[in-house]
């Protein structure tokens, strides 16, 4: 089996009985579109593979020894600066730290949480036009703090080596939130 099959059933065992907010998605599917979208985009293999597990140590009881282990420490290293360093912070401070962090992340971390935040993104969008305004409520933050997040990450991915998913990400930040 290869390592992109095998961070796939790893991530799966992972987040096993999770769904994705609000929905009865399981959530794997989240992680597992972060990869198609980062293969689709030419990223190399260990940025896909950390697409696939970017929320095992967040989300789950995995550990970065763990993915090192199984996965090499440049993929540990990469989920790594995809996680929150400390959840126990406010949403705010959480996320200004990302933002803050981007800026100056190596590539392949920019790349991950570019396509993490597009994925993210996209499927907030499907579910607004389902539910419609509803849709904020299943947020820690409203709509004014969620626009706020995915344009400061736009504008914090801009500050580095450039490459085709912040255009994409941006086109879908400036639709569905500025319009």
């Amino acid at each position: 089996m290869n390592k992109i099959d095998q961070a796939i059933q790893f991530s799966a065992q992972a987040h096993d009985q999770q769904y994705r907010k609000g929905s009865s998605t399981p959530y794997i599917s989240h992680p597992y579109a972060v990869g198609l979208i980062l293969m689709q985009h030419g990223c190399a293999e260990e940025a896909i593979i950390a697409g696939i597990l970017h929320d095992t140590v967040e989300d789950t009881t995995v550990t970065l020894t763990e993915i090192e282990n199984k996965f090499g420490i440049h993929v540990a290293r990469i989920v790594e600066g995809c996680s929150e360093p400390n959840k126990e912070l406010s949403w705010e401070e959480r996320k200004q730290h990302t933002i803050e962090y981007v800026k100056t992340a190596p590539l392949e971390i920019r790349q991950v949480t570019c396509a993490d935040k597009l994925h993210n993104l996209r499927s907030t969008r499907e579910n607004y036009e389902l539910i419609g305004e509803e849709l904020w409520n299943r947020f820690k933050r409203g709509k004014e703090k969620q626009a706020w997040y995915y344009q400061s990450i736009v504008e914090s991915l801009k500050h580095g080596e450039h490459f085709a998913l912040i255009d994409e990400l941006e086109k879908e930040v400036k639709s569905f939130f500025i319009k």
